[in-house]
């Protein structure tokens, strides 16, 4: 199948930093400039990622989610920055991001307004993407609100598909079409991936366990239908529309932020690099602890994450607290996750037998195991009739390299 009509992006799952979560549709700079979605907030945010290790560890986009916009179009009917909060511009901010090594990534709407009521791209598809090109644009993340038909949604993304592509420059496109579709009708994930380079399937991430617990379940439950598509050019985004949590932009992570404990912080990275999800974070990087910036920028894991080979990780086994995850890594190797979603008591121990990985292969003769998560130590070898005693925390997860 074409990958986004072969733009060539997105061979790996995107990372990046997004502001949505975290800052919402703040627009009020008078009373708090550094939590306002504004031009300093994304200035800010460069500079940090380019400074502190975020750009090296594979955080390459600074990506503007809704309420970037003025109220309406200009005389032209081209889209506008809001000339309070974004005084030099998209293309001056575009510059800058560049200048730091990162890439800019922004936000519009299939409809005729966003989510949050300002202007949409309906009937405006070709001017805007030409719009997004002309300001160097890297990125452009597509939402679903205010589209009358599914027709008309399904059409807006195909034609905002072609029109990025038709600007000749290089532009990731991260679509919310499949969400909007599947509470009247089951994707085509086949012509989807032909489309976008990473589509939303569930709600919102928010910052807490009770989130993330639930889009690990709906994954887990749709694996069959969502799992066999996911690949080099197009990937599954647990959550990637209008709010989210720590670390993904499409598939947001809310690591560093309020809600989640440091074993349900594990958890979340531990499970996204399995799922081969896009890592966009939302956070403020300016203020995170030195523990959630270590989790967020663990070279094992984003490797992981980041597999040349591409496969999306699943579940193999549940019983009953205990889950079983694996994810088909390049060099005949594995990320095996055992997750606890027990809520209460003590850490508990989940014996399997190895024979259980990869079809029974992936530990034939024998194999190496390393824990990455939560602590990256060497396990030793183990033979092909072994089986693996893993204790974990509650709401924790262990993550391994087999």
């Amino acid at each position: 199948a074409a990958l986004a009509l072969d733009n060539g992006l997105a061979r790996t799952p995107p990372m990046g930093w997004l502001h949505w979560e975290r800052f919402l549709c703040a627009t009020d700079c008078a009373t708090d400039p550094r939590r306002c979605v504004s031009e300093q907030l994304f200035v800010e945010m460069a500079d940090v990622m380019a400074a502190e290790g975020w750009r090296d560890a594979g955080y390459e986009f600074v990506c503007i989610d809704d309420c970037w916009m003025a109220p309406t179009r200009d005389e032209q009917g081209r889209l506008r920055a809001d000339p309070k909060r974004f005084p030099s511009g998209i293309r001056k901010l575009a510059d800058y991001v560049h200048s730091r090594g990162l890439k800019l990534g922004i936000y519009s709407d299939v409809g005729n307004k966003t989510c949050a009521g300002f202007p949409g791209s309906y009937n405006h598809y070709d001017l805007d993407a030409q719009t997004f090109a002309s300001w160097g644009v890297d990125l452009l993340k597509f939402d679903g609100c205010n589209s009358d038909t599914l027709e008309l949604l399904a059409e807006g993304y195909r034609r905002m598909s072609l029109a990025l592509n038709n600007t000749g420059r290089s532009i990731v496109y991260s679509c919310e079409w499949p969400f909007y579709l599947r509470p009247v009708q089951q994707p085509n994930y086949t012509e989807i991936k032909q489309y976008c380079n990473h589509w939303r399937n569930f709600f919102d991430v928010y910052d807490s366990w009770s989130s993330i617990k639930s889009i690990l379940d709906w994954t887990a439950l749709h694996q069959d239908s969502i799992v066999k598509i996911a690949g080099p050019g197009g990937w599954n985004d647990p959550d990637m529309a209008t709010q989210r949590g720590i670390f993904v932009f499409l598939s947001q992570l809310v690591i560093g932020n309020f809600g989640l404990s440091w074993d349900q912080a594990v958890t979340q990275m531990a499970m996204w690099a399995v799922m081969a999800a896009p890592l966009f974070m939302s956070n403020d990087l300016r203020h995170i602890s030195p523990e959630a910036k270590w989790l967020l920028q663990n070279k094992e894991v984003i490797a992981i994450n980041q597999d040349p080979l591409g496969k999306q990780g699943y579940q193999i086994i549940k019983d009953k607290n205990f889950e079983l995850w694996e994810r088909p890594l390049s060099g005949r190797a594995y990320a095996v996750a055992v997750l606890n979603q027990q809520e209460i008591g003590g850490p508990q121990n989940f014996t399997f037998p190895l024979t259980f990985l990869g079809n029974g292969l992936a530990c034939n003769p024998a194999c190496t195991v390393q824990e990455v998560l939560p602590a990256s130590r060497d396990w030793g070898v183990y033979s092909w009739v072994s089986s693996l005693s893993v204790e974990v925390n509650p709401t924790g997860t262990v993550l391994l390299k087999v």
